[in-house]
């Protein structure tokens, strides 16, 4: 099966892809046993699931406060013109800066919505600097910097944005 085709997912696969984004590192023969298959077709369809795009792949969530001081920052950007080689151009250039965690072209009262982090203050006004010296068509931005996170998704709610037929 060629990467990024699609399957049609049943009940089986969203419980490995649930219990997999919850705990990656669990063996195949515990997947096996909390979906409720044997270890063999437990694991062809892991493989099925990852030849098609629906796994990404498989990382350590770290606990970035214990590791380093740090800050998140979530910005509204707003570009100058609104030309589709504007919107490309700026979604390349955003790619490449690492302290953007995140960055979601949005509806409403501005055009991208990203995520920094950074050391401290001075570490984002600098990184929001380049940003803007690169000459990306930004014409305004506003910053929230954030106070403490109150939650931390450990995956998508799959049950409830996946319908099931009967």
């Amino acid at each position: 099966m060629k990467r990024g085709s699609t399957i049609r997912l049943d009940r089986i696969d969203l419980k490995i892809l649930a219990t997999l984004q919850g705990a990656g590192r669990i063996s195949n023969l515990e997947l096996a046993e909390t979906v409720g298959l044997s270890a063999t077709p437990c694991l062809q369809r892991v493989r099925r699931l990852e030849a098609a795009g629906y796994i990404r792949g498989y990382e350590a969530q770290l606990d970035i406060d214990r590791v380093c001081s740090n800050m998140v920052v979530f910005t509204e950007i707003t570009l100058r013109n609104h030309r589709r080689e504007d919107f490309l151009r700026f979604e390349r250039a955003i790619q490449a800066i690492p302290q953007v965690l995140n960055c979601f072209l949005v509806t409403g009262g501005y055009d991208y919505l990203a995520q920094f982090i950074a050391r401290d203050i001075l570490d984002y006004q600098t990184v929001i600097e380049d940003l803007l010296d690169r000459d990306l068509g930004v014409e305004k931005y506003f910053s929230y910097v954030t106070i403490r996170q109150v939650k931390r998704a450990r995956g998508y709610p799959l049950s409830d944005l996946v319908s099931q037929d009967p």
